[in-house]
């Protein structure tokens, strides 16, 4: 029977996995808190909302920073990893940039107060808009080649400008009169690929 607490038995792995799972349940706690109570919201929200304790926060984030800049990462890196997985079982590449698309709006929901942080000069902060550009364009321009290969949308709009439009509608999405998402869902929409007509009918 492996010794658990000699560090060379099997338990290490599931020890690592345990303590990923649970900083993941933190850091999704986090991001629903900041969604409706901002980045400024007491620890002992997210605590409650997580199911542990306020000393268990502080443990594994030592500063409001520290757990600011790990939940941006924490939901860039959900947002990437679920391009390529909507790519595979979606029923076409449309559809996958359309729902990977969605994703990316509810990501931009979850930095409800983290613009104004980010502007900070915490130091913490500075790298964040690099590793954003790098882990999601890379992601959307595998989706939108993807399905510009198969013939579903006009092939001349780039990730970037795809991500900085979505962005750009998604501003002022708090307002009640304003449907950030239903305006997001027309511009995907009007990637689409025009059909030619059909040619008249010769008499």
């Amino acid at each position: 029977m492996p010794d658990i607490d000699s560090g060379s038995g099997r338990s290490t792995p599931r020890k690592r996995a345990d303590a990923r799972r649970n900083e993941a349940t933190l850091l999704d706690a986090a991001a629903s808190t900041f969604v409706t109570s901002g980045v400024d919201a007491p620890v002992r929200d997210i605590a409650a909302r997580a199911g542990v304790g306020v000393g268990t926060i502080y443990r594994h984030f030592p500063t409001r920073a520290d757990l600011i800049v790990a939940v941006y990462r924490h939901q860039v890196e959900a947002c990437a990893e679920a391009g390529p997985a909507l790519l595979a079982d979606s029923s076409s590449a449309h559809a996958a940039l359309a729902q990977w698309i969605d994703l990316f709006v509810d990501f931009l929901a979850t930095k409800h107060g983290l613009a104004e942080a980010l502007q900070s000069d915490d130091a913490a902060f500075e790298k964040l808009h690099a590793y954003f550009l790098d882990r999601l364009v890379p992601v959307c321009a595998q989706l939108l080649d993807a399905a510009a290969t198969a013939g579903e949308i006009r092939p001349d709009v780039t990730a970037f400008e795809l991500l900085r439009g979505v962005g750009n509608l998604c501003i002022g999405a708090g307002d009640p009169r304003y449907d950030a998402r239903r305006l997001v869902g027309l511009l995907v929409a009007g990637l689409r690929q025009r059909q030619s007509a059909e040619p008249p009918i010769a008499c």
